[in-house]
């Protein structure tokens, strides 16, 4: 039998109900938010590995089942045995007791899984629960009741009294709901006089002698089925958190410093490493370190300030260590045991290229701004402990991050005397020089920082994809938005629907959060007065878009799949003064060039446009030199601007926009369909003009021109950008038209990385030449001595920027 029997452990797990702890995003805060009637409520236990010298793992020749993907963990309680409550499906309750029971079941935390007990809750408690709790939202943003609202609140602190404890209930009379599960069903009961508290428990032993029929099977390549209890847990809506033995709070320790500024930044780069969704941050102040009861209730703490620990903080952060915290430790003074700070004065705020070590693979170089400390040997007895992750690549070799254990119950830290937790625009970085290599670092550090934090036991596993989210017609012309909304009444159908292969539009007045929105069929909403976003703002695309006819037909959403689908069913039947144009937010499936994925985080700037271009004009013999004419127009919406001209923004053949001839920050993509005599082109791009990570953006050029120049223009938006853009292109498509190549290709000259260039054919012991121009169909031109001038096709090849190659696309 796994554990003593549910009876004989009664009396303890009652006499401690004052010390759970519960997670705000659990019923348990909310009374009258009950657990889904065909759910079951359940504690389980788990024991360290050390404990009666269990060294047991899941059997690696049968599926692991891992605990919180089948439930949803509601509260817990810290210590030995470290305890759950969580809620299930009946189905997922018993894939875990058949796990259990085959030794299958993996907790979260590493510990071992001990006892499962199903319980009943009844709900007359709740309701006077209810009543005395304080209301969520009158919570102390201080860490006075453990952390503030968004993940757990320990129910015996901050002057609660014990009849204060926040128990799970579920919905209803249970007499008639069914039960896999043989014997009576079994009672947590918390009275509201508060004469008694009874367990009648089970253990999971009970499974053993359920029905056959209603325990699934979980063969042995159980894969799938896995996948299918996530996504069945996913559609019920089941939130989930990563655990790892204590609540997902992660606290950002700075000492005094109480300059708002510098907890915003740590606090933005861990967000952006594991995701808000996952772990809530806050701020543990100097005062709370010693006041307030965090120990138990945090996953991670952050140390990230120079000053000197004081010797009763530093006792705490060891203590946090001894009962299995997590430190992560940024240019801080913190240090113990086998490690100590060494000053290296010169280092101070410089940009050194450091060497991380990493395990069963390559190592990594990348340039850091370092604090001007390393680490030496600490005491001779602990140094086994101590783990070298990451060295400066000098004479010395100093070693700038290491990995520490303490104590026996898991407790580590991850110290680092490199700025991982800061870009080049959140430091005084004295040249471009530094600029250049921080920024090109700037992918392989967030890559360091979220392997540091998985090792610590955080996950930054890929989000969900965001949820989409409904269109919107706008348009900066009310008269073109009237005359649309005329075409529509004899291009829809009876229900308002625009069909297409690709995404199929329904055109309705109005939209509730309730609309279903599905990659092919999606809501477009026409009422204008309803619009609201704080992404877009419809007056500042007006306010810059100067345009005949492009841009004048605005689809827009906050999360949509891929602009390039959302314009397929409308383009060839739209009379042309009608310039259609989809933007997003975030895209979930967005597509570049040569069918690869376009990432798109938020702070791109992200649209399609739709264009007609006569066959049998100057462009319409030359379509390739589209891609060109919208890169050039992406450089001069920012170059054309007063004061703006020397951001260094520029093109790259055939299709990018690059940061000098560093790094790329945008790229397009054209698609052309030709009817009779007349191309129909979708013309996808998108650049980062507000997203810094993980590489750079507009706003960064910008903000380096002005601490070099002393000046202080503005950032940018994604909606002035966006209109700016299809102005400059209106005006660079009809000076082709006019003048052909030679009229543009000045301006284009202007702006490309390219002049001068000494470049290498098909590989890098290939044929040196010199790139001299593009011909008059948008190609690129090259001189190879002794054979004269190529032209090189840019479907046919790409530009290896890092490389200086020009290599055939296979």
């Amino acid at each position: 039998m796994k554990g003593e029997p549910g009876g004989a452990a009664a009396g303890n797990f009652l006499d401690d109900l004052n010390r759970w702890s519960l997670l705000l995003i659990s019923p348990f805060i909310y009374p009258e938010k009950l657990l889904n009637a065909e759910h079951i409520a359940f504690v389980t236990e788990s024991i360290s590995a050390q404990t009666e010298n269990l060294q047991r793992a899941p059997d690696s020749s049968k599926e692991v089942v891992k605990w919180s993907d089948y439930c949803s963990p509601l509260a817990y309680k810290p210590g030995e045995p470290f305890k759950f409550i969580a809620e299930a499906s009946v189905d997922n309750f018993s894939s875990l007791g058949i796990a259990f029971l085959e030794d299958r079941l993996q907790m979260d935390n590493g510990m071992v899984p001990h006892k499962i007990v199903s319980v009943h809750l009844q709900e007359s408690a709740l309701k006077e629960l209810a009543q005395e709790a304080p209301p969520v939202k009158e919570q102390s943003t201080q860490m006075d009741e453990v952390t503030p609202a968004g993940t757990a609140v320990k129910s015996g602190l901050g002057g609660q009294s014990e009849e204060e404890k926040s128990k799970p209930e579920e919905e209803g009379d249970h007499e008639d709901e069914p039960n896999n599960l043989s014997g009576e069903h079994h009672h947590l009961h918390l009275s509201s006089c508060h004469e008694c508290l009874q367990l009648e428990n089970s253990t999971i032993e009970s499974v053993k002698f359920a029905s056959a029929e209603n325990i699934p099977e979980l063969p042995d390549d159980s894969s799938s089925k896995l996948e299918e209890e996530k996504d069945d847990c996913l559609e019920k809506g089941m939130k989930r958190v990563n655990l790892a033995g204590k609540p997902p709070n992660v606290l950002i320790y700075l000492g005094s410093e109480r300059a708002k500024g510098k907890f915003e930044q740590v606090r933005s780069i861990l967000q952006e490493c594991v995701g808000a969704e996952s772990y809530t941050i806050y701020q543990l102040h100097q005062e709370q370190v010693l006041r307030d009861p965090w120990i138990d209730n945090s996953l991670l703490l952050v140390i990230a300030t120079e000053e000197p620990i004081s010797e009763g903080n530093h006792k705490q952060f060891m203590k946090f260590l001894s009962k299995g915290g997590k430190i992560l430790g940024l240019s801080s003074s913190f240090a113990f045991g086998g490690v100590r700070i060494k000053r290296k004065n010169k280092l101070r705020r410089t940009v050194h290229e450091l060497v991380v070590s990493k395990k069963d693979s390559p190592e990594i170089k990348l340039d850091l701004m370092v604090s001007g400390c390393v680490f030496e040997e600490g005491r001779k007895e602990d140094t086994g402990k101590v783990k070298t992750l990451c060295r400066l690549n000098n004479a010395e070799k100093d070693p700038v991050i290491v990995h520490l254990t303490h104590g026996d119950a898991g407790g580590e830290a991850i110290l680092c005397q490199a700025h991982l937790e800061l870009d080049s625009n959140s430091m005084d970085v004295q040249t471009e020089e530094d600029f250049n290599l921080l920024k090109m670092s700037n992918t392989k550090r967030c890559e360091v920082l979220k392997e540091i934090l998985v090792s610590l036991g955080l996950s930054c596993e890929l989000s969900e994809l965001p949820t989409l989210t409904p269109l919107y017609l706008l348009s900066p012309d009310e008269e073109i938005h009237l005359a649309f909304l005329k075409w529509l009444e004899g291009n829809v159908d009876a229900e308002g629907l625009r069909a297409s292969s690709k995404v199929s539009l329904k055109f309705v007045s109005s939209c509730d959060s309730e609309a279903e929105v599905t990659p092919s069929l999606m809501p477009v909403v026409t009422e204008m007065g309803s619009f609201s976003s704080e992404h877009f703002s419809l007056k500042t695309y007006q306010q810059n878009l100067q345009t005949k006819k492009l841009g004048k037909i605005l689809l827009f959403s906050e999360v949509t799949t891929s602009t390039m689908n959302l314009l397929d069913g409308l383009m060839l039947d739209l009379p042309e003064e009608m310039g259609l144009i989809a933007v997003a937010v975030r895209q979930t499936q967005g597509k570049g060039r040569g069918g690869n994925v376009w990432l798109s985080p938020m702070g791109c700037a992200l649209s399609t446009l739709h264009i007609t271009i006569p066959l049998h004009s100057n462009l319409g013999q030359r379509i390739p030199f589209i891609q060109h004419l919208v890169s050039l127009a992406v450089v001069e919406s920012v170059r054309s601007i007063p004061g703006y001209e020397d951001i260094e923004l520029r093109v790259k053949w055939p299709n990018d926009i690059y940061y000098s001839d560093l790094m790329k920050l945008g790229g397009v993509l054209v698609n052309s369909t030709l009817m009779e005599t007349t191309f129909h082109i979708l013309i996808g791009f998108g650049f980062n003009v507000n997203n810094s990570n993980p590489t750079i953006c507009i706003n960064d050029l910008i903000m380096k021109f002005n601490k070099e120049e002393g000046t202080k223009l503005k950032p940018l938006t994604a909606d002035c950008l966006i209109a700016r853009t299809v102005t400059v292109l209106e005006r660079l498509i009809d000076i082709f038209q006019e003048k052909g190549p030679n009229g543009i290709l000045p301006r284009y000259y202007k702006y490309w990385v390219h002049s001068g260039k000494q470049v290498r054919l098909h590989s890098e012991d290939g044929p040196t030449a010199w790139i001299v121009g593009i011909d008059d169909y948008g190609y690129l031109q090259v001189h190879q001595e002794g054979k004269g001038i190529d032209s090189v096709h840019p479907d046919g090849n790409s530009f290896d920027m890092l490389r200086n190659l020009i290599v055939p696309k296979h």
